[in-house]
């Protein structure tokens, strides 16, 4: 697969005071954009600090991982009817106090990418993905939205207008309508790494992701997620850089900014 480009990126800075997660060290030398925890669901202002200077350190691109607030839950529970005024403040606050931390480095925030449970309800939501790439225009109409692609939150951006990164995920298994199978289901996460290199060379060759019940979906994926806080996370994305590099296709971090 030749003049193909393709950005990894993984959700990283997930500790929290004590509580260490994941290993950002070395998933930092693989993917080629980080979305950071804002403090919301994960992270604090040290752990933030320290994962602005790694990504500076191994030329990653930043980006905001805003979530809901619910630390106990990782923000993986569902808030239902949220309240959008707030939703969107919320946004804001959580965006702006790591471009403060990653301006205070000598760096910038170029992308944002919504976190767990908020992420999904977006791709399904039509009103909840118009609040929240709205609140990201209001911050900055320069920043990028890692949208799950050909969901509601990819309709949103392109509707509202703010640069586009399409995502597909190497770990996660789809449902019919192109959004993720809940993680409580069967088959959701995929832990073999060379399954999951293969699914992903395939989304980028036919453009289109296949769900559980063989439905194929209609994406053009510009960026991969590996998952940083699963086990094995540093095997399956070494495994899944190799094999693109392999097969020709460039790995790569975005351009938009």
């Amino acid at each position: 697969m030749k003049n193909i480009s393709i950005d990894l990126n993984a959700d990283l800075g997930e500790s929290f005071g004590a509580w260490k997660m994941g290993a950002d060290e070395q998933m930092l030398e693989i993917v080629t954009s980080a979305n950071v925890a804002c403090g919301f669901h994960a992270g604090d202002p040290l752990v933030m600090n320290r994962t602005v200077q790694l990504c500076i350190n191994n030329a990653v691109r930043i980006g905001a991982h805003p979530g809901f607030d619910d630390l106990s839950g990782f923000g993986r529970r569902r808030i239902l009817n949220p309240d959008s005024e707030h939703l969107s403040a919320s946004m804001i606050y959580q965006i702006g106090a790591l471009a403060a931390i990653a301006a205070s480095c000598g760096a910038q925030v170029s992308h944002v990418k919504f976190h767990g449970a908020l992420a999904n309800m977006a791709s399904e939501e039509r009103e909840l993905a118009h609040c929240l790439v709205s609140a990201v225009k209001a911050y900055d109409p320069q920043l990028a939205i890692v949208a799950m692609a050909a969901t509601e939150l990819q309709s949103q951006t392109e509707k509202i207008g703010l640069p586009l990164l399409r995502e597909v995920y190497a770990d996660r298994a789809y449902n019919d309508d192109g959004t993720l199978v809940s993680r409580g289901q069967p088959g959701a996460v995929i832990h073999d790494p060379v399954m999951a290199s293969d699914r992903v060379l395939q989304m980028i060759e036919t453009q289109c992701v296949e769900s559980i019940n063989g439905v194929k979906v209609k994406v053009v994926p510009d960026t991969v997620c590996v998952h940083g806080d699963s086990d094995g996370a540093v095997l399956m994305a070494r495994e899944l850089r190799r094999c693109l590099e392999a097969n020709g296709v460039q790995v790569a971090a975005y351009t938009t900014r």
